[in-house]
C-alpha cells in the first residue's frame, strides 16, 4: 500500500472507536437519530480513507506500471471497482 500508513491507521482507529460508541449507544437503547448521526459520521469517514488509498493507488501503482498491459489491467480493477461501489 502507497497511502500515508500513519494517516489510514489513525482514521480506521477512530472508525473503530466510532463503531464501539454506535455498539454502546445501540446496547444503551438511545435515540435512533443520534445512532443514525454516528453511522453516517463513521461512513465518512472510512469513504475518506477509501478515497486516501484508491488515491495512491492512482498516483503510485498505476502510474509506475512498467508495461501498458499493466497499466490497462490496473485500469480495469478500478472501473470494476468502480462499478461495484456505484451500484
Amino acid at each position: 500500500m502507497q497511502a500515508d500508513k500513519k494517516q489510514i491507521t489513525r482514521l480506521l482507529k477512530t472508525a473503530r472507536g466510532q463503531v464501539d460508541g454506535i455498539l454502546k449507544m445501540v446496547e444503551e437503547d438511545r435515540y435512533c437519530i443520534d445512532i443514525v448521526h454516528q453511522l453516517m459520521a463513521t461512513e465518512a469517514l472510512l469513504n475518506k480513507v477509501n478515497k486516501e488509498i484508491l488515491t495512491a493507488h492512482l498516483k503510485v501503482c498505476v502510474n509506475e506500471a512498467e508495461t501498458r498491459e499493466e497499466k490497462e489491467e490496473k485500469i480495469e480493477e478500478l472501473v470494476s471497482l468502480l462499478g461495484r461501489i456505484m451500484k
